[in-house]
């Protein structure tokens, strides 16, 4: 027999889930206390990230029903809300969703909904590749350095090329420039390089 679960989050601490539940309610699904699951955490945070929608969706078996105000309850942006609804659509748990008039999300009816979302899903991504690239290019024609930040500056690396000449261990040099051992071989490496011309 299918349970029902429902699943309430707010953002701050001075916001309550009592009217999520209400309105739970009156939809007209009866859900046990035990199967409500509410929690305190922002909607930035991916959905299986989250302590208690993770608890629930390890409670929910086939056949449950998830019941959910909005959509943004299931995750924090199109991309995730696709992945947990599939999570879940995977074990044969139907996602009812108030806020689209009550439609199972894994339903024809969902399934189109879920398509759409989908479209958003991947515009979303494309968007954030878009800009990410372009901030690449922006950054590197403003002379600005990619990458992690060199652990040593060029004087730095001078002396511990130096001191690898002079005949000092790998671990002798990185505790003296309280650097790891990888930090002073990378050194190395770019000394190498620049000595060959690469």
């Amino acid at each position: 027999m299918s349970r029902i679960f429902a699943y309430c989050r707010v953002s701050t601490a001075e916001q309550t889930t009592e009217n999520q539940i209400a309105e739970i309610e009156a939809a007209g699904f009866h859900v046990e206390p035990r199967r409500t699951y509410c929690e305190t955490v922002s909607g930035s945070v991916p959905a299986m990230d989250r302590p208690k929608f993770a608890r629930m969706v390890d409670r929910l078996d086939w056949d449950d029903v998830l019941i959910v105000t909005k959509l943004d309850r299931l995750g924090r942006n199109a991309m995730d809300v696709r992945t947990t609804v599939e999570r879940l659509a995977e074990n044969n748990v139907r996602v009812h969703c108030l806020a689209l008039g009550g439609v199972d999300l894994t339903s024809a009816a969902g399934k189109m909904t879920m398509s759409v979302i989908n479209a958003v899903a991947e515009f979303e991504r494309d968007l954030l590749i878009e800009r990410t690239q372009a901030g690449l290019r922006r950054a590197k024609a403003e002379g600005k350095r990619l990458g992690r930040p060199r652990a040593l500056d060029d004087q730095q690396q001078a002396d511990v090329i130096a001191m690898r000449k002079a005949g000092h261990s790998l671990t002798c040099v990185a505790e003296k420039m309280g650097v790891s051992r990888s930090a002073i071989q990378r050194a190395e490496k770019r000394c190498a390089s620049a000595t060959r011309g690469d």
